[in-house]
């Protein structure tokens, strides 16, 4: 699974306490899609119909006014925007929780399986009035390895992001911008019902950000690599959080 989220802004700073809501605990009844897409062999390739399908054509979705400015995800193309991403990469404070610090070619190892890959998960650019300012990954939480560590529903859909310039942080902009994406998501596929995140629990700001943006607390997730708040947006209750 990607790496953390890191860099949503720090809002109210409540503490997730452990525990787990009853409605995220049904089991989940595996379609034969998720069994394939959870497969180590899966034959898909990301520049096909089929993969541009799991995500209902990110490319296509349309800017967002929001209260920081108009906002748009544009999918990464390596040629253009690997220096900008791996400088933000260096950034200790993001390094911290991406540990993707290095050469950009460690950058490069990172995006590289996602854009030649099957199209669970799209690396984007968050483009604020125009300026290119945050990085994000997009994906299918129900199709990803994360699906094995909660109880997933299919086409639940995954954000991770990051804050790359530091002057954009800590004024409410990544709460801004996460509501803005997860509205993005709910619109433009509709057979999602939930947005998903699992930012480290260290990672205070970012766990604030997710509940100021409209996200829930769901439960404490042990992960391979972390232990992560599970953070839950729901389409039935978008308009009252």
């Amino acid at each position: 699974m990607p790496p953390t989220d890191a860099h949503a802004d720090p809002g109210n700073d409540p503490t997730p306490q452990a525990g787990t809501d009853a409605e995220d605990t049904l089991d989940l009844q595996l379609t034969d899609e998720i069994l394939a897409f959870l497969a180590e062999d899966t034959p898909l390739t990301g520049h096909g119909t089929a993969a541009s399908e799991l995500l209902d054509r990110l490319s296509e979705w349309k800017a967002v006014t929001t209260p920081a400015g108009v906002f748009q995800f544009v999918p990464v193309r390596l040629e253009r925007d690997l220096a900008l991403i791996s400088r933000w990469m260096n950034d200790p404070a993001v390094a911290a929780f991406w540990e993707l610090a290095g050469a950009e070619s460690v950058t490069a190892e990172h995006l590289t399986p996602q854009l030649e890959g099957d199209g669970r998960s799209l690396p984007c650019l968050g483009v604020l009035s125009g300026v290119p300012m945050s990085y994000w990954e997009i994906y299918r939480a129900d199709l990803d390895p994360l699906a094995r560590h909660y109880p997933a529903r299919p086409h639940d859909t995954g954000v991770h992001l990051l804050i790359g310039e530091v002057n954009n942080r800590g004024h409410g902009v990544g709460s801004t911008l996460l509501r803005a994406a997860s509205d993005l998501v709910l619109d433009n596929r509709p057979l999602c019902t939930r947005v998903v995140a699992e930012p480290a629990l260290p990672n205070t700001p970012s766990v604030s950000a997710f509940l100021s943006a409209g996200f829930r607390f769901s439960a404490e997730v042990e992960l391979p690599d972390k232990r992560a708040a599970l953070m839950i947006r729901d389409r039935a209750h978008r308009a009252q959080l």
